[in-house]
């Protein structure tokens, strides 16, 4: 009889909490995971410190942990080993913010191999489940993908996301969109290079983009209803990463074109906004039904061009032949030797990308 062998681990949040007000609650979740009384909590700057940062200092202190705050501007290798230095000492981290602060306290508590509570401020990106993180690469290349801890917990407050900038909301939606192509990516990668393959967490991958294409129209209203969506898909897309242990359910070739426009573009757009715009021309690709995704980005009012991302068409041509070369042992339907100056600018424009 054949013996069988494999083993997986899988690390998923263990409370998820999502609702209006609910940053007033991370005093209770914490006492229900357990994770000690002494709190760093890693926060952005100014505005984002001002409405939720100190908000959650301020709840953890009246319940009697003992916390200090972290403010980070950005994410590099200086600002998490800041973070780990002003950690000495504590028993747990907690990032309330964008995806700056919330993979910079990630990676920072992996590192201490302590405890990491997420709470994001905006609805822009799936890291804020996930135990994957992005850190700038020091050599100045593409953001580079590591493995973490997922959350122990993930607190998501509708009311303080909904009243952020809509723009965040809406690049939240293209990098959920992008699971679609990533998920055919990743089926092509397992057909041709044996790559492993998770049909649970892609399922749930796909499942999650669906959850943005059956609700298109109400979340352009920009309300709590609307946060409630994006962040619950948000929060699926980044528990369909850590059950497949990599982000290949949620990153394919459409994030390797959007980390190549991060080289190329003088100014980049969001991260999400270039991820959709990457999945309009991947899914074209395929041969699959390309219209209905731009129409889907353009109804949520996401950019589906280089004009409305606020980038030189040159950029997207350039990022489309560079593309291949990012992470290179993800396979794609880019392939191995990329697209030709000439059929990517003839992919560009067949998308409206460029005119």
């Amino acid at each position: 009889m054949e013996s069988f062998e494999k083993v997986k681990w899988m690390q998923l949040p263990r409370n998820i909490v999502i609702g209006s007000n609910v940053l007033a609650e991370i005093g209770t979740v914490c006492k229900h995971l357990g994770v000690g009384k002494e709190a760093t909590i890693v926060t952005g700057a100014h505005y984002t410190r001002k409405i939720a940062g100190e908000k959650v200092f301020e709840v953890l202190s009246d319940a009697g942990y003992e916390a200090q705050l972290v403010e980070v501007q950005a994410i590099s290798r200086e600002s998490i080993e800041q973070v780990k230095a002003e950690a000495i000492g504590a028993k747990f981290i907690l990032s309330v913010g964008g995806g700056t602060v919330i993979d910079t306290g990630k990676i920072a508590s992996f590192e201490m191999d302590i405890p990491f509570i997420s709470a994001p401020t905006i609805a822009s990106h799936d890291g804020i489940a996930s135990s994957r993180a992005s850190v700038k690469d020091p050599e100045g290349g593409s953001p580079v993908s590591i493995q973490t801890h997922a959350p122990l917990a993930v607190v998501a407050d509708t009311g303080i996301i909904s009243s952020a900038p809509y723009r965040f909301t809406a690049a939240g939606c293209g990098d959920i969109i992008a699971n679609y192509t990533a998920v055919r990516d990743w089926r092509l990668a397992e057909r041709l290079k044996n790559v492993e393959f998770s049909g649970y967490a892609a399922a749930l991958s796909e499942m999650t983009a669906d959850m943005i294409l059956a609700n298109f129209k109400e979340i352009r209203r920009g309300n709590k209803r609307t946060a409630w969506t994006v962040i619950t898909a948000l929060v699926s897309s980044g528990v369909a990463i850590s059950i497949a242990g990599s982000s290949a359910p949620a990153s394919g070739s459409e994030h390797k074109f959007s980390h190549a426009l991060n080289i190329v573009a003088d100014k980049p757009a969001l991260h999400g906004e270039q991820c959709g715009v990457g999945t309009i021309m991947m899914t074209y690709l395929y041969g699959d039904d390309w219209q209905r995704i731009r129409e889907v980005l353009k109804v949520i009012g996401a950019p589906t061009t280089a004009k409305a991302l606020g980038i030189k068409e040159e950029y997207i041509i350039d990022a489309l032949t560079l593309a291949h070369r990012i992470n290179p042992d993800r396979y794609t339907i880019l392939g191995e030797s990329g697209l030709t100056r000439e059929a990517a600018e003839k992919l560009a424009r067949a998308t409206g990308v460029i005119n």
